[in-house]
Formats: C-alpha cells, structure tokens, sequence
C-alpha cells in the first residue's frame, strides 16, 4: 500500500496537461480498493467488536465506491445535483468519521477533568468559528439583511468538513491517555482529507482532475487505514500524555481564533453563525478565569492543610459578626496543643499534620452550627462562640478538652495529648478580634503554666503576659550573650566519702534580676521551643568544666539533666559523642540523667536513643525515682545505670519509719538488679548516716554542699580531703 501511495504521488508531482487514465483513474481506483482491504482486515482481527474500526472501514469503502463510481459511469451521464450517489458516499464517511471521533472523544471525557472537557469545547468552538469564516463564500449565501444560510452543493459538503476539524479541535485539547503512534496517523490523515476537501470547495469550478490536490485524498485516507492497522494491534501502543505545554496552547489558540473572529465582524460583513460561535468561545474561555478568582479567594481564606478558615477568614468572619451586631455577647477561644513540638520530633512532621487534621475533625464535632472554627498557625485554633458568656465558654471549654483526650492512633501509636485554653469575652475584654485575642493568648499561657487546662482572662493576666513576652527575648538574648552558668553540686561516694562525680544544674544570670533558678524560666524555655539550643549550652559548658578538672589531675564526672523534648533528638548520640572527643574526655566523663515520664511515655524511641548513648560508654540515669507512674519492666529492658531516689522519699527518713522502709527496698531493688543507687535531698546527718548504713551507694544534698560554682567547690574539696563529714 505504502508502494502504490507513493508512486501515485510522484505520478501527480510529474508535469503534463493532458488526461492520464492510468494514474487518476485506475491506479487511483486500486489504491482506493487496497485501503478498503487494510480497513476491514484491521476490524476482522479484532472480530468486529471495536465499534471504531468498523466505522471506519465502513467510511473508507464509501470513498472507495464514490471513486470507483467517478472512474465507471462517464460525466455526461452523472447526476451533478444532490443526492448523486458520488455526494451521497462522500458525505457518508464524512458522517462516519465524525462518529469515530465521537467515539473516542467520550473515552476521553470519561478519564478527564470538567476543565478539560471545557477546554475542548472551546477549541471545538473556537476552530469552528474560524472554519466557517474561510469557508464562507462556499459554505454560505448571505442575503441582503446578512443572516440567511444555505448549504453550498459539491464533493464532501463543507459543512461536514467544518463539523470534522471542530471534532478533531476538541479530541486534540483533552489530555486523556492516548497512543502516541495512533494519534499521529488518525488525526493526521483526518487533518489532510479535511484540509484537501476545504481546498478544492475554495478553487470550486476552477479544480482539475490530476494534480497534486489529488494526492492529499490518497494520503489522508491512507494514513487512516494505518492507523487502523495499529488500533488492531495493542501490544504496539505506546502510552503517551499530552504535555502541559500543548494542554494549554490550544484552547489559547482557539480562544484566540474567536477573538479574531469577533474584531474582523466589526470591520467585514460575517455569518451570524460564526459570531455566534466565536461569542460562545470567549464566554466560556471567561469561566476558567472567573472560577480561577473564586478559587483564590477561597484558597486565601482556607487553611491549606485541616480545610478550616485560616487567620484571614477568621479576621473576615468576626468583623462580619460584629458590625452586624455588637450588641450580642461572645466569647474566643484559643486552643494550644501541648508539647506539640515532642510529635513532630518523635513521628516526623507528616505524623504532626495528620494530628492536627485529627484534632480540627474533633473540634468540629462538638462545637454548634453556627460557632467558627479557625486554625490561626502551628498548632494553635481559635474558636468564636455566638451567644455565649464566661459559664457556656467555660463549658464548651471542658467539652473539647474531653473530645481531645480520647488517644489518637498515629504511626500505628496510640498517642494522648492535652490542650491549654484561653478564653476572652466580648465585649467587657476587648470590642475587636485584635484585642480579644491578645487576651485569649495571655490567658491560654496562664492555662499552660497552671496545667489548668482553661483559664478565662483576667485584668491581673495582662502584667503576666507582658512579663512573659519579655522574659522571652530576654532569654533568646541570654543565650547568645552567654548569660547562663552552671552551678555544681557533688554526688557523695557514702563507701569511701570522697566525690567521683558531680551534677551540673544551669542557673540564669540575669543582668537586672540577678541569679535565676530552673524554675523560674525552664518552662518558658519549652514554651519557646529553645530546649535543644539550651541543651547544647549546658552540655558545652558542663564538658568544658569536666576538661579542666581533668587537665588538673583531678578528674570528675559530670551528670546533666536532658528534658523529654531534648531526647527527641535523633542525632544526639552522635552529637554527644562528637562534643566528648573534641575535648579528648572519654565517655565516662559524662553521665545523663533522664526522668521517668520520658521512658514511659514513649518507650521504643528511649530505647534506640538509650541503647545508641550506652553503645557509646556515656552512663543512664534515672531522675525522680519513683515519683511517676513506674514500672519495673523498663529497669528490665532498658539499658540503664543508675537510679537517683526522689527527694520526696529522702526527706521523711529520719521521721517516717514507713519512708525509711521504701528507701531501704528500693536500695536492695537497685543492687539486686545490678544498678547504682543515689539519694537526693540528703538534708541532715541523721539521713546521711542512714543511707550509709542501707548500703546506697552515693547521695547529694544541701547537708553536704549545695549547687555552687566550680571555683567554690573546687575549694569545698580541697578544703574536705582528710575530712569526709565536712559539709559546706
């Protein structure tokens, strides 16, 4: 077939006037024929079940029989008028053609988008505009008022030929899969057929039979029946997608077609089918532009990951609600998700924003229609309850705080969280959404540092909150200036009375306030979410210390206390180990201290940090024995070294017979299971002389030295040797 196109292409490409029946007629004829044959060979390997194949060998054998009737029955025997059995075959395939792309088309829409199906539309319409602009002088007669329409007669009517492009226009615009190889032969042959069939109805009387005009039916056809031939074979289709750039460069040019259409029907007389057409066009080419809009505006109100109005919305909403009416009382809440952070740095961030979509779910569910719900940032929400005083936000308080305390199942974990809650009224604590958050915000840290849960503002919250911010800055200020110092207290080896070891305890030396003590900033510190930055300044510190009593002769080992949210860190076995070489100490330089609730609140992750510190030789203490919710599996299973008595159990020794037994049983609970044992809180000699005659190993406590600086307890040892019951 592809031997019998292309000689018929060279034969009409060759010069000469005169009638050639060999080539026009019956080599024409016979590639005509051999195409039938393709066709309908393709559609007999499929047994006839692909509707598509079928129509279009169908369609190709009309064409075939129009020809082969041009070619039999002499011209001055023809019928030219509509419907000469010519006519009638040509427009038939052109009937069928369409079917095929409608065919296709619909296999499309199934998989795609309703912006796509929009999109081609508009190249349907836009390209249709245009055509029918071209093929005016044969496609349409304009009587006196410009408005009246009739089919123009001849091979092909020009109305299907329009019909068909538009159809080709809208299958090129969807983005559906297709086969790139049969893309290219169906839509190319369709493409040159067409095109031929415009050309000759533009020329009219002025066509002859035999030139290179004749040779785009051939082609055109002849790329169909290809394509045919590879629709019959799947094994050969190669899965191809319309790329971006073309997606969107056709319904540009369409849009464009309908434009030009549009300006040229202000300066010439044009079809009113046509401007139609090309006012339908830049319509809908309007509506991707306009819903755009709508959905930015959405977008920019809409947090992007709960779906819940963002801050803009709920800045936009109260407004809305309060010039509407100012006279209803109201109430915000602010929610704040406590030690948020732990969940990010344990489960990753992905496990933290399922959390939080969790926790917008949750609140939905509880609170009424008409109350608005807005994630402001991070893991902050804020709520504006219609119709409510102090007693229903109070209320509504405790509903979502118990709505939030049922676990949550993350990474497969079940995991409780708790939540801080300010509440502001309106309009006795602010006429605006700025000053009614502000308070919220004061009075949900209030909540925070009281563990309260909620707390409604008060006037007396105000300085607190002031306070707080600064004290803030300050400590951000504080570490970069260098600000905190760590104090030594000694841990008493009770065999021998000697000190092997000391704990590091950070103290913040404020320039106007004087020496400050852990509890007057370490919370904020965890608020603020400086923990891992302090962390490291205490290690470092601590570290250098350990140095310089060891460059002295004199080494000691120093604990430092991690708080849960430092022992997130992944890297801090490696971050540890890094920081002891750099100052040439070995790990035994350092012990850590670690409380209970760490180890019970998330055992597998204490487990790979524990088991990586200990790998290393660094030494695991236990801080605040026995004050939590303890379990002895975890003195089995993790890799841990010593224990450090509560004071709680320390202190009522002397006293407390029933104390003193609790503190003798856990001694012989340590060593039974091979664990060091030290007593904190050691405040007088009787306690002392008790431990000692337990058998525990080391204690600290005021009745000894209290925390001091390195200098000073540099003296308080020199000034001990030879005497072990010297206290400082």
């Amino acid at each position: 077939m592809a031997l019998l196109v292309s000689a018929y292409v060279a034969g009409l490409l060759l010069p000469g006037d005169a009638p050639r029946p060999l080539l026009d007629g019956w080599l024409a004829g016979l590639i005509k024929l051999a195409l039938v044959g393709v066709c309908w060979a393709s559609a007999a390997r499929t047994s006839f079940r692909r509707p598509e194949l079928l129509l279009t060998a169908a369609g190709v054998t009309l064409v075939g029989i129009s020809d082969t009737y041009l070619l039999l029955v002499p011209a001055d025997v023809r019928p030219v008028a509509f419907p000469a059995p010519n006519n009638v075959g040509y427009l038939g395939f052109y009937v069928l053609m369409l079917s095929v792309l409608v065919i296709l088309l619909r296999r499309q829409i199934r998989t795609t988008t309703w912006s796509v199906v929009l999109d081609s539309t508009i190249g349907v319409l836009g390209a249709s505009s245009a055509l029918v602009v071209l093929l005016t002088p044969v496609l349409l007669s304009i009587d006196e008022n410009g408005t009246g329409l009739s089919l123009a007669p001849g091979m092909g009517n020009p109305l299907f030929t329009l019909l068909l492009v538009a159809g080709i226009a809208g299958i090129a615009i969807s983005q559906g899969p297709v086969d790139k190889r049969r893309w290219i032969l169906f839509v190319l042959g369709l493409v040159i057929f067409a095109s031929t069939n415009i050309v000759y109805a533009l020329i009219g009387t002025g066509y002859v039979v035999g030139t290179p005009l004749d040779a785009g039916w051939a082609v055109g056809l002849a790329l169909i029946a290809t394509w045919t031939d590879a629709a019959a074979n799947p094994e050969t289709a190669s899965p191809h997608y319309v790329n971006g750039t073309a997606a969107l460069a056709l319904p540009a040019i369409s849009t464009a077609a309908g434009l030009g259409v549009l300006i040229l029907a202000s300066q010439v007389p044009i079809p009113a089918f046509a401007v139609g057409l090309a006012a339908t066009t830049m319509a809908l080419a309007a509506i991707p532009l306009v819903s755009r809009q709508v959905a930015l505006r959405r977008q920019a109100r809409t947090d992007d990951l709960t779906g819940l109005p963002n801050r803009r919305a709920l800045y936009a909403g109260v407004s809305l609600r309060l010039s509407t009416d100012r006279s209803q009382r109201r109430a915000l809440l602010l929610l704040d998700l406590d030690r948020f952070k732990e969940v990010n740095d344990s489960l990753g961030h992905d496990a933290g924003d399922r959390l939080l979509v969790q926790v917008g779910d949750r609140l939905l569910s509880v609170l009424r229609t008409g109350d608005l719900l807005a994630r402001v940032g991070g893991d902050e929400f804020a709520i504006l309850l219609d119709h409510s005083g102090q007693v229903e936000a109070e209320s509504v308080a405790a509903k979502l705080r118990n709505v939030l305390a049922a676990p949550f199942t993350l990474e497969g974990i079940a995991l409780q969280i708790s939540v801080s809650i300010g509440i502001a009224l309106y309009p006795e604590q602010g006429d605006d959404l700025t000053a009614l958050l502000r308070k919220a915000d004061m009075a949900m840290y209030k909540a925070k540092s009281n563990n309260s849960g909620h707390h409604v503002y008060r006037s007396v919250d105000n300085s607190h909150g002031e306070t707080r911010l600064r004290t803030l800055q300050e400590l951000r200020v504080a570490l970069e200036n260098d600000q905190l110092v760590l104090h030594f207290q000694p841990k008493i080896d009770l065999s021998a009375g000697i000190v092997h070891s000391v704990e590091a305890l950070v103290r913040w030396n404020h320039p106007t306030r004087g020496l400050l003590f852990p509890d007057q900033f370490l919370a904020l510190v965890e608020e603020a979410n400086l923990m891992h930055g302090l962390t490291q300044e205490v290690l470092r510190k601590a570290l250098d210390q350990a140095q310089d009593w060891a460059s002295q002769g004199r080494p000691l080992t120093v604990a430092v206390n991690l708080s849960a949210s430092s022992l997130v860190d992944a890297d801090l076995p490696e971050r540890v180990g890094a920081m002891l070489k750099a100052r040439d100490l070995t790990a035994s330089a350092l012990i850590l201290e670690i409380t209970e609730d760490f180890l019970m609140a998330d055992r597998d992750r204490a487990r790979d940090i524990l088991v990586r510190l200990r790998g290393s030789g660094i030494r695991i203490s236990v801080d605040d024995f026995g004050t939590g919710y303890s379990s002895l599996a975890y003195l089995r299973d993790l890799p841990i070294d010593e224990l450090k008595l509560d004071q709680s159990f320390v202190f009522p020794m002397a006293e407390d017979p029933r104390a003193a037994a609790l503190v003798a049983s856990t001694i012989d609970l340590a060593h039974g299971l091979g664990l060091r044992m030290v007593a904190e809180g050691v405040e007088n000699a009787t306690t002392y002389d008790e431990l000692v005659r337990y058998g525990c190993d080391y204690a600290q406590g005021y009745f000894m030295c209290r925390p001091v600086p390195a200098a000073q307890l540099d003296l308080w040892i020199a000034a001990r040797t030879g005497d072990p019951a010297r206290s400082l």
